[in-house]
C-alpha cells in the first residue's frame, strides 16, 4: 500500500509552478521602476543620460541628494508633511478609538443605528465643491488643520477597530467595573493595552494616508510654506523645468551640469519615499492579527 498522504498531485504542482511564475513576474514590474529611479538617484548626469536600462547606478554620485536637500522647499516640505502625519495620526487615532468603543458596546442605545450612519458615509459624500465651500465657511482654508481635521475618523478604519473591541472578552471589562473603573479608565487602562495589533495596524494605515495626501494640499493651502512633501514633489516631477531653478545643480570635472532633471526627479522621489517605507517592517508583524480579528466579528 502506497502512502500518498501529503504528496501533491500533478494538478497541485502545476498550479503552484505556475503561481510562482506568475508572483515572480509580478514582483519583477513592481520592483523594477523603484530600481530604475533609485538607480538614477544616485547616477552621474552621464551615466543618468546613458541608453539602457538602469538597475543599479554605474558610476555613484551624491549630488543629486545634494542638490535636492540644498533646496529649502524640500525641508518645508518635509516639516509640514512630519507636523500633519505625526499631528494626524495621533488625533486619527485618539477619536476612531473613542468612536469605535462605545459603539462595539451591546448597551449603547441605538447603537445599530448610529454605525449605520456611520456606515452610509463610505458610500456617499457631498462631493469636491460642497467640500471646498464647508472648509472655507469653517474659516480652515490656508490652515494646517484642514488637511487634518475633515479626515478625523476613516469610516471604514472605525468599523475595523469597532469589530476589534467586540471580540475582546466581556469578563475583562466586568472585572474593572467591580473594581470601580468607569468606562474611560477601562478604555485606557484595560482595552488599549491589549489591542496594540489593530492600533499599529490603523496607526500605519493613517500614517501612510497624510504622507501620501497631497491633493487637499493643493485645494486648500495657497501659502508655499505650508505645502507638503507631496505638493512639492508634483511640482518638481510634474511642473518641469521651472522648478529646477531652485537647485543648485554644480558643474564636474568637464564643465557639464553635475546633476540632470532627471536625477533632481529620482532623487526627490526616493527622498519623499524612503522614510514611510522604513516604517512597514516595525508594524508588519500586525497586520495580519490587527486586520483578521477586526474585519471577522461584525
Amino acid at each position: 500500500m502506497s502512502l500518498t498522504v501529503g504528496k501533491k498531485s500533478p494538478g497541485e504542482k502545476i498550479f503552484d509552478a505556475a503561481n510562482i511564475i506568475f508572483l515572480t513576474v509580478f514582483s519583477i514590474t513592481a520592483v523594477y521602476p523603484f530600481l530604475n529611479v533609485l538607480s538614477i538617484s544616485f547616477s552621474t548626469s552621464q551615466a543618468a543620460n546613458a541608453y539602457g536600462l538602469k538597475l543599479w547606478p554605474q558610476e555613484i554620485s551624491f549630488e543629486g541628494y545634494r542638490a535636492v536637500f540644498a533646496n529649502k522647499l524640500i525641508w518645508t516640505g518635509y516639516y509640514n508633511t512630519i507636523f500633519r502625519t505625526v499631528l494626524g495620526t495621533l488625533l486619527n487615532v485618539l477619536f476612531s478609538v473613542m468612536c469605535a468603543y462605545p459603539l462595539s458596546k451591546k448597551y449603547l442605545p441605538h447603537r445599530n443605528l448610529f454605525t449605520a450612519f456611520i456606515v452610509f458615509t463610505m458610500f456617499f459624500g457631498g462631493g469636491l465643491i460642497p467640500n471646498y465651500l464647508l472648509i472655507k465657511e469653517l474659516g480652515l482654508l490656508d490652515s494646517r488643520w484642514a488637511l487634518i481635521l475633515p479626515g478625523l475618523i476613516a469610516a471604514f478604519t472605525m468599523i475595523i477597530v469597532r469589530n476589534y473591541f467586540m471580540s475582546l472578552p466581556e469578563e475583562l471589562e466586568e472585572s474593572a467595573r467591580i473594581d470601580g473603573a468607569n468606562e474611560i479608565r477601562i478604555l485606557f487602562s484595560i482595552v488599549l493595552p491589549i489591542s496594540v495589533p489593530i492600533i499599529a495596524t490603523i496607526s500605519l494605515w493613517y500614517a501612510v494616508a497624510h504622507w501620501n495626501a497631497w491633493f487637499d494640499s493643493l485645494l486648500y493651502i495657497s501659502d508655499p510654506h505650508k505645502a507638503v512633501l507631496g505638493n512639492v514633489l508634483r511640482k518638481i516631477v510634474i511642473e518641469g523645468s521651472s522648478q529646477f531653478q531652485q537647485f543648485d545643480q554644480g558643474f564636474n570635472q568637464n564643465g557639464q551640469p553635475a546633476v540632470t532633471p532627471d536625477i533632481i526627479k529620482s532623487a526627490t522621489i526616493m527622498v519623499a519615499t524612503i522614510p514611510i517605507i522604513l516604517v512597514y517592517p516595525f508594524v508588519q508583524k500586525y497586520f495580519v492579527k490587527g486586520v483578521m480579528v477586526g474585519s471577522l466579528k461584525g
